[in-house]
């Protein structure tokens, strides 16, 4: 027994995992022996775990503990990026709640795949080491391949989750790859000890080949060009509110483990690991705004704006830079918020033959709902970054940080990047504003999507007026990457 209490403490900054693994695990029984069980009630449930599991993370310190062998941190960082995962993951089951009864799909176990999905992510987030991050990453996708084909009577979601599955294999077993040679040539799977052998041996060959299939494997998970093959298909054959948590919360995720992963276990070979970044963030953004131009599928062309904005990101993250990092967490953010407000307005596409995702049954949207065109064009005024609304402060951050690093190119190639993909988001509010009405969609808004697009809205069109809680935010869980 003493034995066992000793090592409580060493759990604890675990708690918020455990919390969550055990709440999930708790509400997949209920929903089990519960007859007749809705989503809906797993859906109460599980919101009502992630505000716990909020709690619990506020309330962590920020200075760095680690657990399990020093192959699990707790920091600043990992707070931060927990947080913003929880408030992506929970704003897509609230989205999904009237889509889901409505398609024929409402199934207790949804919320709860979520959920196990958002556990994967903290996992990812608090990697100190190989192993953790795969064992995070496989956690996160397996849940991820089943809600992608969750609508199994419907032809184009089965097809997005096997395309998915198939392509997710594939990275992984690329990231592993890379694991294995890293491990190899250093020595260890720890990202500490991995950083000291480089830093004391110099990068060696094997080592570098390593961190190209790590970043592979990783660069899949963010949708970056060139291993973004697998988003438009999925974006579009998914269920919308699936395509909106893929949009979101494992974005974070992903993001977070590159910037773990680079900063932690390879900071001497940053001069190595930039050029990648830079190649993979100027490709993301060039393909992402002129394969946008074409679609006339929403849900195709946000696949590709989102393919766009982790280039943004990444701007920042080539920067290697604490004000490049901060600049990464702000843009995330914003990105998170608006993105889910867009994704509330695909939702509202709905009429009574059922949801439509062409660009063009939007026209004259906004004589029929003029509240909605109005939210709707500016939170895509927002992604293209028109000031003063958030979106514009987010490319603001990362461009200034590649400027003070020197990276005068990537800068000036993400800002004419920006100009190109202002088209389709402006096509979007020409056809909206312009165009001769369609038919009308249904109103009113469901509750919970009027709600989280509020939200959205209000956030995105005052940022401007009191941004430094978020920047002091980013700022804080940056030092944890910097101390």
């Amino acid at each position: 027994m003493e034995e066992a209490a000793s090592n409580v403490p060493a759990i604890l900054p675990a708690l918020p995992e455990i919390v969550l693994a055990v709440g999930a695990m708790a509400l997949l029984m209920f929903g089990v022996f519960r007859k007749e069980c809705t989503a809906r009630e797993t859906s109460i449930g599980v919101i009502g775990l992630f505000v716990l599991v909020a709690a619990l993370l506020v309330v962590e310190p920020s200075e760095a503990v680690l657990a399990f062998g020093g192959s699990f941190v707790a920091d600043g960082f990992t707070k931060f990026m927990k947080l913003l995962t929880l408030l992506a993951a929970a704003a897509a089951i609230i989205m999904s709640l009237t889509f889901i009864k409505r398609e024929g799909i409402d199934r207790f176990e949804y919320p709860i795949l979520i959920a196990l999905a958002t556990l994967g992510m903290f996992m990812m987030i608090s990697a100190n080491g190989l192993i953790a991050l795969y064992m995070g990453l496989e956690l996160q996708s397996f849940a991820l391949y089943v809600i992608a084909a969750f609508h199994r009577d419907n032809t184009r979601a089965t097809e997005a989750g096997l395309k998915y599955f198939i392509l997710g294999a594939l990275a992984s077993g690329m990231l592993l790859y890379g694991a294995s040679l890293i491990y190899g040539f250093t020595g260890s799977v720890e990202f500490p000890a991995i950083a000291a052998v480089l830093q004391a041996d110099g990068a060696s060959i094997g080592a570098i080949f390593g961190i190209v299939f790590v970043l592979a494997g990783l660069a899949f998970k963010i949708s970056a060009v060139p291993f973004h093959m697998w988003t438009p298909d999925v974006y579009e054959g998914a269920p919308t509110p699936v395509t909106a948590f893929f949009a979101g919360a494992p974005k974070v995720a992903a993001m977070a483990l590159v910037i773990r992963v680079l900063f932690g276990a390879f900071p001497s070979m940053e001069d190595q690991w930039q050029q990648i970044v830079i190649f993979i963030s100027i490709a993301s953004m060039v393909l992402g705004a002129f394969a946008a131009i074409g679609q006339s599928n929403i849900k195709r062309m946000l696949a590709y704006s989102s393919i766009s904005h982790m280039g943004f990101a990444l701007v920042g993250v080539a920067a290697g830079t604490p004000e490049g990092l901060r600049g990464v967490l702000v843009y995330l953010t914003i990105y998170v918020v608006m993105n889910a407000g867009v994704f509330c307005c695909v939702l509202a596409m709905n009429r009574k033959e059922g949801y439509v995702e062409s660009i063009a049954d939007l026209a004259g949207l906004s004589r029929s709902r003029p509240m909605l065109a109005f939210i709707f064009a500016m939170l895509v005024f927002s992604l293209a970054g028109v000031p003063p609304l958030a979106g514009f402060f987010g490319k603001f951050y990362v461009f200034m940080a590649a400027i003070e690093a020197g990276l005068y190119p990537l800068a000036v190639i993400g800002v004419l990047a920006s100009v190109v993909g202002a088209y389709y988001y402006l096509r979007i509010v020409k056809i909206m504003y312009f165009d001769d009405p369609a038919e009308p969609f249904e109103a009113p808004l469901p509750g919970e999507i009027a709600a989280v697009l509020g939200v959205s809205g209000v956030f995105t069109m005052l940022f401007f007026v009191y941004p430094l809680p978020l920047i002091a935010g980013a700022e804080m869980a940056v030092t944890a990457l910097f101390p």
